[in-house]
């Protein structure tokens, strides 16, 4: 089955329970029926979340006019706010998927959500079915993101082989949300403390600082805007990796909302990783 005409999962789950992994991050396990169907995807591949209107337990999905080639319109009552997240990890014996959340306080509609979430709420999820390939094998990895990428990273960090090694920067909110992350690789974990990521990233500054591999690299970076596109141009144009030996995703875009900067964001992405 070509790309194009891959399955989608919809999804409609219910919230089970939900833990505090670190003071500013929730996770967040969902149940219900469709949850099989996410058995055959990969774990940190990104998807979509659809949050219903605050007074609504009910999601309804948008549906596409194939005849007019365009979205069918949808009362703003119905209307649920969509955001890109990443399913962290699924069990099928408890019939549970779950999903990480950074909590920043109520600003963005996610975040406030998950704060607000409770067994019973319910959330919509669309992701493509099938698996995909996270990274490449190769001998040396460079690791890098902020709070947003930790559910990416682990997943990486989950599935590299004992033979290789490398380092890993997060940059999160503070000491208190450092996360005991698991490997069976050779990996340098560098922390980063930054209660005020709106304000700016010191992570594009410790990149540049490292002493990277020259050879059998691969380098996955998920951040602020700004941040990936400073790291991109660091590696690609200063250090001449090659397209093939780095991935880097936008995830969001400081004091632009999700939707506001999508475009932008999304140009960006394919520029970086095409």
């Amino acid at each position: 089955m070509g790309r194009a005409e891959a399955k989608i999962i919809q999804a409609e789950l219910t919230v089970s329970r939900k833990e505090y992994v670190t003071p500013h991050y929730i996770r967040i396990y969902l149940t219900g029926e469709a949850v099989p169907e996410i058995a055959d995807t990969t774990i940190g591949v990104n998807n979509k979340i659809l949050i219903p209107p605050l007074g609504l337990n009910k999601v309804y999905f948008p549906e596409f006019d194939f005849e007019k080639g365009q979205w069918k319109p949808m009362d703003n009552s119905i209307r649920p706010t969509v955001r890109t997240y990443t399913h962290r990890g699924i069990d099928l014996r408890r019939n549970e998927i779950w999903i990480d959340f950074v909590a920043h306080g109520d600003e963005g509609p996610a975040s406030a959500w998950a704060i607000g979430s409770k067994p019973g709420d319910v959330l919509g999820v669309l992701m493509r079915a099938g698996k995909t390939e996270l990274f490449p094998l190769t001998e040396n990895y460079l690791l890098a993101g902020d709070a947003t990428a930790l559910p990416v990273l682990g997943a990486i960090l989950e599935n590299l082989p004992a033979s290789a090694k490398g380092t890993c920067i997060i940059e999160v909110h503070g000491r208190e949300d450092v996360q005991k992350l698991y490997t069976k690789a050779n990996i340098e974990f560098i922390w980063l403390h930054n209660d005020a990521p709106q304000g700016g990233s010191l992570l594009a500054d410790l990149v540049k600082i490292k002493s990277l591999p020259q050879t059998d690299r691969f380098a996955y970076i998920a951040a602020e805007y700004s941040t990936v596109r400073e790291i991109r141009n660091y590696l690609r144009k200063d250090l001449a990796w090659k397209r093939e030996e780095l991935y880097a995703y936008s995830y969001w875009k400081s004091g632009v909302s999700e939707d506001k900067s999508a475009n932008e964001r999304h140009n960006e992405n394919e520029e970086v990783n095409s």
